[in-house]
């Protein structure tokens, strides 16, 4: 009255590592925002994950995702320097060159409020107006026209362009 023997029971399938999974999404996230903030759980969750696979016996897997989570985890955060060393020359060169068009812009100003006010004062190119002659001349008066970089205004005599004492802040000559 023995039945038949037991069916041997198959094997279980090994489970995919969720940290292993991870990983890899938070690396591959941290590449395309070029985000420290992700690259670093990545490397975290990828470490976790190749430790928690190789202590697992077999029921773990996931060696490849965790290992792609690790690399691009760690891309993303060497990637970080070379990214801040081109970014930050660009962005004073930008803030540079945004100073320099301001102070051209307030030198236009001052020069076209000199050419108005030599006119309605009858005055010749050798006459030199001073701030206050300009204040009616300038929305916010003269004394609000003020070099980003830091430069004073020379107004000069009215045949003679405004200048501005930083180098390269200058009207072009037309």
């Amino acid at each position: 009255m023995n039945g038949p023997p037991p069916l041997p029971s198959a094997p279980a399938q090994p489970k995919t590592s969720g940290l292993a999974i991870w990983s890899l999404v938070l690396g591959l996230l941290s590449l395309i925002c070029f985000s420290v903030l992700a690259g670093i759980p990545a490397v975290i969750c990828g470490h976790s994950a190749l430790s928690k696979i190789k202590r697992s016996g077999g029921v773990l897997q996931g060696n490849g995702l965790a290992i792609a989570g690790l690399l691009t985890g760690y891309l993303s955060i060497a990637l970080l320097p070379f990214l801040a060393a081109i970014a930050i020359p660009n962005f004073v060169k930008a803030r540079n060159v945004a100073m320099t068009n301001i102070c051209i812009s307030n030198l236009r100003q001052i020069d076209s409020a000199k050419q108005t006010w030599a006119i309605e004062n009858k005055k010749d190119d050798s006459q030199t107006p001073t701030g206050h002659d300009l204040d009616t001349y300038l929305k916010g008066g003269f004394n609000t026209r003020v070099c980003p970089a830091g430069g004073r205004y020379s107004i000069n005599s009215v045949g003679q362009k405004p200048t501005c004492s930083i180098p390269g802040h200058q009207l072009p000559d037309n």
